[in-house]
């Protein structure tokens, strides 16, 4: 069923993405193995079943530099930086800040193209209804989102009034835009 939303996705010319959850799909941060090892398999998966997604977040939005060596490898734009801290991590987790669209240098000499992400459904929506949006913003959401009416109805409503308020960017030109700022992997990762 998966792979049919996906070639559905892919089909319509949308933006594709690589998502992990790394645990379980309701458990979404690693509890074990080797997260770079997992990205670098699953993109090999992902291709030979005839998809090529060109974005990847992490769930949970955990990253390390085995996560981020393994996007890189696969050519992907990397949007698990967030702009702020996500609420629920403890203070030891693993993620990466990044206020603005960037180019990473990573310790190996290679570097990755990452586009922080900003905004949940729920941010978005409520960003949306107040005056003074942030100059960007990047939402995210799952594809189960678009299967549940509730939630689907709720991204259609968000993306639309977002839409009634500012002019929506292609990931093209915000990847390019990022290529202008270069970061060091060490001044983005956390802890």
């Amino acid at each position: 069923m998966w792979l049919e939303r996906a070639r559905t996705l892919v089909g319509s010319g949308a933006p594709f993405g690589h998502h992990t959850h790394w645990t379980s799909p309701t458990h979404a941060r690693p509890t074990g193995g080797d997260p770079g090892t997992r990205v670098a398999g699953e993109a090999e998966w992902l291709r030979t079943n005839g998809l090529a997604p060109d974005l990847f977040c992490g769930g949970g939005w955990y990253t390390d530099i085995g996560v981020a060596e393994a996007c890189a490898a696969a050519g992907y734009t990397d949007c698990t930086p967030r702009t702020t801290r996500p609420g629920y991590l403890a203070q030891d987790e693993k993620w990466a800040q990044l206020d603005a669209p960037a180019v990473v240098g990573l310790p190996s000499g290679v570097e990755l193209l990452a586009l922080p992400t900003t905004h949940s459904i729920g941010d978005a929506l409520r960003d949306a209804v107040r005056p003074g949006l942030p100059p960007r913003m990047h939402v995210y959401l799952h594809d189960t989102d678009l299967v549940a009416p509730r939630r689907r109805r709720l991204v259609y409503l968000t993306l639309h009034l977002l839409g009634l308020r500012r002019k929506g960017s292609d990931l093209a030109a915000l990847a390019a835009g990022g290529g202008s700022t270069r970061r060091a992997w060490e001044d983005i990762a956390r802890p």
